[in-house]
């Protein structure tokens, strides 16, 4: 307590409001890609050609940015439910990237003595949003073939009673789909809401976007970053309206910037030159992984989403990134020193994004230099 007569300073007043649970964690950290062929983040490498991005351009000059933009997307929530076959009976919410939607599902449930599961490992932002919220993050380690440990799960959603699942579907980083009969079964044990997060569906051909009538504790959640429209930052939640109308009451207003809205609605009238791009991709991916499983020094996991997870020889998982820096190419390095069961799955593994012909040679011919 502040003393009178007495003034504190700067990193008294930080301890002294700040929570503590807040100050004992690390902010999630983006490397810099500075002067580095980037293959550390899933993004879809192949760019617009000149007479799309004109064409863009030009909508945007009729953007009135003294404006707010529309609260509600109407025009560009349309264009989504068009596109991705949405039914008229579910409910669409946007979000700032998957991100803020993961956050305000979470908020919409935090309170004393609820918790959050999924497997892992999986995206770190459902345990890193599940901290800031005070929620208990539950992770089930994933068998040693990166399969679902469904008993496992049964057996503590049965004792946990967790508020929400979220399951990734293809997971990152292990870049498989999880068995459907896997994932039914832990559906119909939950009783909170199960979210399939299907940032990846774009490269696997397969969705639950179609049986969320099923249930009456499914909804799924979609980003447009991996497709190519990263910068943009949107994602969007489908399910039954008892369940989004809720999550409605927490969003945002204008949290779907007018930019944002106009360049997506322009790219979903477009939308055949994501899918070439994906066919693309999903090719490449094969030859990349071919390749990688001709380098002797390497355990190569299939992937169904536009990345590959690969496993070092003991130790080397550190010495080959910082080795593929020094020749200008950045990929994900997911090993760490610590003992958990998500980090264990991952010890000695490298995660590299599929990018273009080029860019997936450049990648190939580092990695055997640096493995010389």
């Amino acid at each position: 307590m502040k003393i009178k007569g007495e003034s504190l300073g700067a990193t008294e007043r930080v301890k002294r409001w700040v929570r503590n649970d807040i100050r004992s964690m690390q902010a999630y950290h983006v490397p810099s890609s500075e002067g580095l062929l980037k293959l550390d983040a899933m993004e879809n490498p192949y760019e617009w050609d000149e007479n799309i991005r004109d064409a863009w351009l030009q909508i945007l000059k009729t953007i009135s940015l003294n404006r707010y933009p529309d609260a509600a997307a109407h025009a560009l929530v349309q264009r989504l439910r068009k596109v991705m076959g949405i039914a008229d009976d579910l409910d669409v919410m946007l979000g700032n990237g998957s991100d803020e939607l993961i956050q305000i599902i979470q908020m919409a449930m935090a309170d004393e003595g609820r918790s959050v599961l999924t497997p892992v490992p999986s995206f770190v932002m459902y345990e890193h949003i599940a901290h800031t919220l005070r929620l208990k993050f539950i992770g089930i380690s994933l068998n040693k073939d990166f399969s679902l440990a469904v008993d496992k799960m049964i057996e503590t959603i049965k004792r946990e009673d967790p508020a929400c699942v979220f399951i990734a579907y293809p997971n990152n980083p292990t870049g498989n789909c999880f068995n459907k009969d896997a994932i039914d079964k832990v559906i119909n044990t939950t009783n909170g809401l199960v979210i399939i997060d299907e940032a990846y569906h774009a490269f696997c051909g397969d969705s639950y976007l179609d049986r969320i009538a099923e249930f009456e504790n499914v909804a799924v959640m979609r980003t447009l970053s991996k497709i190519g429209l990263a910068g943009l930052r949107l994602g969007f939640l489908v399910g039954a309206p008892t369940w989004l109308k809720e999550f409605e009451k927490i969003r945002l207003p204008y949290n779907i910037n007018c930019l944002t809205q106009a360049s997506v609605a322009f790219a979903l009238d477009n939308y055949s030159i994501f899918e070439t791009q994906a066919q693309k991709i999903r090719s490449e991916r094969t030859r990349l992984y071919d390749a990688l499983k001709d380098i002797n020094d390497l355990e190569v996991f299939p992937s169904q989403a536009n990345f590959i997870l690969l496993r070092t020889h003991p130790g080397k998982a550190v010495e080959i990134h910082q080795a593929l820096i020094k020749e200008k190419i950045l990929i994900k390095d997911l090993h760490k020193p610590e003992k958990s069961a998500q980090e264990n799955l991952l010890v000695d593994c490298l995660r590299v994004t599929v990018g273009s012909p080029e860019q997936n040679d450049l990648f190939l011919a580092a990695l055997q230099k640096v493995l010389q």
